[in-house]
C-alpha cells in the first residue's frame, strides 16, 4: 500500500480492559515526540486506517497507546492483535503538537485524558523537555484507577527528577485511591491540583499542552482564559496548545 510500511506487532501490554499498548516494528521516517501516524488493516481491497500518536521516543521501537472503541471501524480488531500480527504503518509522521511549536516557558503542564497520555509519554522519554523546562507537571484524567497506564514508569521519573517532575492522576469514578477525585477541569477550578504539586499557573512562566477529550479541552481553555492564559498561535503567542482525540 503506497505510503505505508509493513509492520509487525512485537509486544503488547494490556493495562485494563480495552486499553493496550502495542509495540510495532516498522521502518518509517523519524518522528518528533507528539507526532502521529495512521495505522491500517487491509480488508480485501480496502484499507481501514486511523491516526494514533506515537508514544515512543525517536529511535526507539514504535509504541501506540490504544483504546478499544466498541463498534469502531478499526480499534476492536487492532486492540486485540496478537504478537506477530501484521499491521500497516504510515511512513511519514504528521502533526504539529510538538515542542517545536511551543514558546519558551519555565513550567510545562501536560494535561491528558485517557489515551491522550500517549504523546506526553513520548515527550517525557526524550531529552528536549528536560533541557527546556525547570518544572514539568503531568495531569492524567481517567474514569477508573486501573486505567492509569504507565504509572510505574511515571513514578520512576518523579523519583529520578524529584522536585522537577510531578504526576497527578485524576479519577472521576469509583475509589480514587491516592488520585484526586473528580474531573480534570474541576481539579483546576477548585485549586486542588495546583495545591497538590505546590506550583501555580502563571501567564509569565507557564505553558499548558492539552490532549484528549475535546470537551475537556474546550472547558479547560475557557477556564484558563479567566486567569489570563490564552490559546497559543504562531502569530499571537499564548499559553495553551492542544490536540483533540476523536
Amino acid at each position: 500500500m503506497t505510503g505505508f510500511a509493513e509492520g509487525r506487532i512485537v509486544a503488547r501490554r494490556d493495562w485494563a480492559p480495552g486499553l493496550t499498548t502495542l509495540t510495532v516494528e516498522a521502518a518509517i521516517r523519524p518522528h518528533l515526540p507528539g507526532q502521529f501516524v495512521n495505522l491500517g488493516l487491509e480488508r480485501g481491497a480496502e484499507l481501514v486506517r486511523r491516526s494514533y500518536s506515537i508514544a515512543s521516543a525517536p529511535g526507539a521501537p514504535l509504541e501506540f497507546y490504544v483504546k478499544e472503541v466498541p463498534g469502531g471501524a478499526l480499534t476492536p480488531e487492532l486492540a486485540h492483535l496478537p504478537v506477530g500480527a501484521r499491521v500497516l504503518v504510515e511512513e511519514k509522521p504528521q502533526g504539529f503538537f510538538t515542542l517545536d511549536y511551543v514558546p519558551p516557558c519555565r513550567d510545562m503542564w501536560f494535561v491528558a485524558t485517557g489515551t491522550g497520555l500517549g504523546p506526553f509519554i513520548a515527550m517525557l522519554r526524550s531529552p528536549e523537555i528536560w533541557r527546556r523546562c525547570e518544572r514539568i507537571v503531568l495531569v492524567h484524567g481517567v474514569r477508573y484507577v486501573e486505567q492509569l497506564a504507565y504509572a510505574e514508569e511515571l513514578a520512576g521519573l518523579a523519583s529520578a527528577h524529584h522536585g522537577r517532575f510531578s504526576r497527578v492522576p485524576v479519577v472521576s469514578g469509583g475509589a480514587p485511591g491516592d488520585a484526586l477525585p473528580g474531573r480534570v477541569t474541576t481539579a483546576f477550578a477548585d485549586g486542588s491540583l495546583e495545591a497538590r504539586v505546590s506550583c501555580s499557573l502563571d501567564p509569565d512562566r507557564s505553558h499548558l499542552m492539552l490532549c484528549g477529550n475535546p470537551d475537556m479541552i474546550l472547558e479547560l481553555t475557557a477556564l484558563l482564559a479567566n486567569r489570563g492564559l490564552r490559546k497559543h498561535r504562531v502569530r499571537t503567542p499564548g499559553h495553551i496548545s492542544s490536540e483533540k482525540y476523536w
